[in-house]
């Protein structure tokens, strides 16, 4: 196309408004794919996709950030290997985050059905609340938080509590009496 020429609809092929302004929305550009690896999630969350990219969205328009993500939902023991393979620890873990390196493409997530299901049980939380948590973790690992030191902590807590807010889920930080978890 030559400079200055626009596909039908505007750039992007977002409809236009009735003044003819292109609406664009950069969320709208992310694209969320998720791979059901391991049938078990339909049991214990039947619309885990869908849950997984909303909370990945709010994740990222909780930081303004947008780009595409790949959420791999499978078995303890694929994330297992995972863990095994790129970070030296011979057990399964809940969520793993790889980032990516393609413009665009923030990276993977991976999590854990059973590691999933078996925290959100010990902690009394709905498997669905603990899922959308973990999902939104994994996203602002993609975007650069980490919990390494308090501070860093902190400030990936209140993410997360602000992400899950966007979706009407409790704060995970907090116990049911509304007060910080211990």
């Amino acid at each position: 196309m030559d400079p200055g020429s626009s596909t039908p609809g505007g750039a992007w092929g977002l409809p236009l408004t009735a003044a003819g302004m292109r609406r664009i929305d950069p969320f709208d550009q992310t694209e969320i794919e998720v791979i059901l690896a391991e049938p078990g999630w339909r049991r214990l969350l039947p619309r885990a996709e869908e849950l997984a990219r909303r909370a990945a969205r709010a994740a990222l328009r909780e930081e303004g950030a947008s780009g595409s993500i790949t959420v791999l939902l499978a078995d303890d023991r694929e994330l297992k290997r995972l863990n095994g393979e790129h970070r030296g620890k011979d057990k399964p873990t809940n969520v793993l985050s790889f980032p990516g390196s393609a413009p665009g493409y923030l990276g993977d997530i991976a999590l854990a059905l059973g590691v999933v299901r078996r925290e959100a049980k010990a902690a009394g939380k709905r498997p669905a609340v603990h899922f959308a948590h973990l999902v939104a973790h994994g996203t602002l690992h993609l975007l650069g938080h980490d919990h390494l030191t308090a501070g860093e902590a902190r400030r990936m807590e209140r993410a997360e509590a602000r992400a899950l807010h966007r979706l009407r889920l409790p704060n995970p930080w907090k116990d049911s009496s509304g007060r910080g978890a211990a």
